[in-house]
């Protein structure tokens, strides 16, 4: 029978009817998570009905994680003591937040199914460790993965699926090479499951390439995507006046945490700079950064001792941050995709959130195109 409830005049279907079990229904529940979002809806009865290539194209913040990751735990035979399942990811962050997301999936499981994650920045032989044990999922950034492919540490022989998360992210992160080799490697019979935000040519190709004709395809609308609990917000400015304004915003929240947006790891850089000689609790997360220096700076934004991150849109990938009041967009990002990553790291689980564009006279018809694309309206202030 297939179970639904009623949302703002829209019938959502319950994970039950769905196809996902009891105990996976508990955690869910535990976790916050009630009612499907639309990629999850979309996805599930798919992934988890057959064997099966799949195209998702979903932002972050849409529950991809859920919607490919309940369908493997299900798949998952824990009888076996080998990797079953592949799931890549652009970033150490996001590595870690999809191996902790998928742990607390399994909190009321009978069969105990292990993940673990690999990635750069942590010693490799500590990893090697890990795989020793018994491993049913791992989770990876693509470099290490090849590493330790090549140290022949890692058996991928027998995977039966293998997923591209942030496929788009990915690629211009420089993994081409990198995932073109580690899909010639796991080819076979396995089944291909990529999730991206953006279908560039190099997608196309891999899709081309390494998965079936065929293959299911589902799209999230853009329009669902922004969060209805965030108030958009521009103020016009210079260029030459956008850090004394940034200043006043600071001022005003001096007791909130939030995240600054720019554009490049220059502007980055320059602005961590004079935020903190104006004597601001402020930290950059960029490119060129060590990954120890990374850690360092995210531990300190999450346990709160550090109020405000700079950062590009590349290197917030994957920072998962509770209770962030506010981001502020020092420029508007070249990719409308972009607008929806940065300002869904606010207002999350329920609560309230600000998301501030800076903007200079000419991008007001950008303005109007976000607003137009993503079904949201923007409320012009002056401080």
């Amino acid at each position: 029978m297939y179970l639904c409830t009623f949302q703002k005049n829209k019938i959502m279907a319950t994970f039950s009817a769905l196809g996902i079990r009891k105990e996976y229904i508990e955690a869910l529940k535990e976790l916050g998570i009630k009612t499907p979002t639309e990629i999850q809806e979309k996805t599930i009865p798919v992934l988890l009905g057959s064997k099966t290539d799949f195209i998702g194209l979903a932002q972050t913040g849409t529950g991809k994680t859920a919607a490919f990751g309940l369908p493997i735990l299900h798949n998952i035979n824990s009888a076996l003591p080998y990797t079953q399942a592949l799931i890549l990811a652009p970033t150490r962050e996001l590595v870690q937040q999809i191996k902790k997301q998928l742990f607390k999936f399994t909190k009321y499981t009978d069969d105990k199914i292990f993940v673990e994650g690999v990635y750069g920045g942590e010693k490799i032989d500590i990893q090697m460790k890990s795989l020793k044990r018994t491993t049913h999922i791992i989770v990876a950034t693509p470099g290490r993965l090849l590493d330790l492919i090549e140290r022949g540490e890692v058996d991928l022989k027998k995977i039966s699926t293998i997923v591209l998360d942030e496929a788009d992210e990915m690629l211009s992160m420089g993994f081409k090479q990198d995932l073109n080799r580690i899909l010639k490697f796991t080819s076979g019979s396995r089944n291909t499951w990529l999730f991206s935000a953006t279908m560039p040519e190099e997608i196309l190709k891999i899709i081309k390439t390494y998965m079936a004709a065929n293959t299911p395809k589902v799209a999230v609308n853009k329009k669902d995507l922004v969060n209805v609990n965030i108030t958009h917000q521009y103020i016009k400015t210079e260029v030459k006046d956008k850090v004394n304004l940034l200043i006043k915003i600071l001022e005003r929240r001096s007791t909130d945490r939030g995240i600054i947006f720019c554009r490049t790891k220059a502007g980055v850089q320059n602005l961590t700079a004079q935020l903190n000689e104006e004597g601001f609790s402020v930290e950059a997360l960029e490119g060129d950064m060590q990954q120890k220096e990374r850690d360092k700076v995210m531990r300190a934004f999450k346990n709160g001792s550090l109020q405000v991150l700079i950062s590009t849109d590349v290197s917030a990938r994957g920072i998962d941050v509770d209770n962030l009041a506010f981001i502020i967009h020092h420029q508007l990002p070249e990719q409308l995709e972009y607008y929806t990553h940065r300002s869904g790291r606010t207002a999350r689980a329920g609560k309230t959130g600000f998301s501030i564009a800076l903007i200079v006279p000419n991008e007001v018809q950008r303005i109007h195109e976000i607003q137009k694309e993503l079904g949201i309206k923007f409320i012009e202030i002056s401080i």
